[in-house]
């Protein structure tokens, strides 16, 4: 079966890294369609293939079919990915299994393996995952980030990592006071790499990258692919396979997304209004600043939803308690800033609420991404105002959707429920820049002139353009 062939699950590779790659018995041997259908045709070790079958998975994601076999043939490689598509398990599947497979003593002061991760809950989970994939085996794995003491991280690098996770730069700082080497690593991987740049992580990266061996192998991750990003991998890498198993800026399928027109003063109480919902059972609320979210969560408080706030100026404790807290369903709403868009992976969020619109589009898909997992449904509600009008032109520019709206400028009492729009497949132009059709200042019961003779139809509908 061919590389690009639509029978590997909406997979796309680039078609000259294809031809590269198709010398290889290897990875050509284990895309077969018989053995897609579960973690048994890779060559996996068996502790590994014991492992996956325990937590439960049978059948490799579209990420994992492609991603497993390029790299246990030794190749670099560049993944275009949204959180939630098994990445995780992609790379860290081959890499477990190079381990077990080349045993020898893990370095003093470094590790054979490195991940470098924006955030800090992201770092843990990618560690824990590592951890409940080589259950029963014998590895030295750490987390390295900051917001708690170096003791620990320090105490754990001297005696030698087989896997070390670290946000950049807590590691750098490690670096500099000649506590961490990196001489010996063997893998190199940067997951989620649009969003440490985003984070300024540019610098710490490079910095990281002089003290790593040439003879490595490199895995880049990211959910979007912009120019620098291509330039960073370019430098990098070394003839990397690029596989991209979503479309760039693509939302989640399964998310059903409206905008609701409000006044800033009023954000606040519509915000309050929304909670008044049942349905909003598990939801994360997002703002841009790290006050904002703090305001935010005390404002729900006030108003007798539980709520608590997660963001940088959190110690990791606080953070940690926080998520478990959410998690275990005794809040009802997590008030968080971006820095927690790619690093919350919690099952059953109901919502995802933008109290304020990213400034950064890409920033809209991984937030909404936290809802819909695990093939549930879930909704999106984005509260704009008058000078948010640009960043929303900007999100639906990027997604090429037109999202459901809902006026509320001026008007007091409950949000109406909304009403949901299936998309088509008409491409959605450019938002204008003079007001919705549904503009309150337009006469009472007077539609749209475009709409006369038409009000058997909806005024506004989600339109989507098919991927490029």
């Amino acid at each position: 079966m061919p590389l690009d062939s639509p029978d590997t699950q909406g997979v796309s590779l680039n078609k000259p890294l294809a031809a590269a790659l198709e010398p290889s018995s290897v990875i050509r041997g284990c895309l077969k369609e018989k053995q897609l259908e579960n973690f048994n045709g890779f060559g996996l070790a068996a502790p590994l293939v014991n492992a996956v079958t325990q937590m439960g998975y049978s059948k490799p994601t579209p990420i994992q079919a492609q991603a497993i076999p390029a790299l246990m043939a030794g190749r670099d490689l560049i993944g275009i990915a949204q959180t939630g598509t098994g990445k995780t398990a992609a790379f860290a599947l081959p890499i477990l299994n190079h381990l077990l497979s080349h045993p020898r003593p893990a370095p003093r002061g470094g590790a054979r393996v490195l991940v470098l991760s924006p955030t800090r809950e992201l770092a843990s989970q990618i560690a824990q995952s590592f951890r409940d994939l080589s259950a029963g085996q014998p590895f030295a794995i750490a987390v390295v980030f900051g917001g708690v003491p170096h003791g620990a991280q320090i105490k754990a690098l001297a005696k030698g990592l087989d896997v070390l996770v670290a946000t950049p730069g807590r590691l750098v700082d490690h670096m500099d006071a000649r506590v961490a080497q990196l001489r010996d690593t063997e893998f190199f991987v940067l997951d989620e790499v649009d969003q440490m740049l985003d984070l300024g992580f540019v610098k710490s990266i490079r910095r990281v990258v002089r003290d790593l061996p040439k003879q490595r192998q490199n895995l880049f991750f990211s959910a979007t692919m912009p120019p620098d990003i291509r330039k960073l991998a370019g430098e990098l890498l070394r003839d990397p396979l690029e596989i991209a198993v979503t479309p760039v800026a693509k939302t989640a399928d399964r998310v059903e997304q409206q905008v609701i027109f409000v006044d800033g003063p009023r954000k606040r109480d519509m915000l309050v209004e929304l909670f008044k919902d049942e349905k909003m059972s598990r939801t994360l609320v997002f703002t841009r600043t790290k006050r904002g979210a703090d305001r935010v969560a005390q404002t729900l408080d006030e108003a007798g939803i539980s709520a608590l706030a997660i963001h940088g100026n959190k110690s990791q404790g606080q953070r940690e308690r926080a998520l478990a807290a959410f998690r275990a369903g005794k809040a009802r709403a997590l008030v968080a800033t971006d820095i927690a868009a790619r690093g919350i992976d919690i099952d059953g969020v109901t919502h995802v609420v933008n109290f304020e619109l990213p400034e950064v589009a890409e920033a809209y898909v991984h937030r909404i991404g936290r809802t819909a997992r695990a093939g549930h449904e879930g909704n999106a509600i984005s509260l704009c105002d008058g000078t948010e009008r640009d960043l929303l032109r900007n999100i639906e520019r990027l997604t090429r959707l037109r999202i459901f709206t809902i006026d509320r400028r001026g008007v007091n009492g409950p949000v109406p429920a909304p009403v949901v729009r299936k998309a088509t497949t008409t491409p959605a132009p450019d938002r204008p820049h003079h007001a919705p059709h549904n503009d309150p200042r337009r006469p009472t019961g007077q539609p749209h002139r475009a709409r006369q003779g038409r009000r058997d139809r909806p005024a506004f509908v989600a339109r989507t353009a098919p991927a490029r």
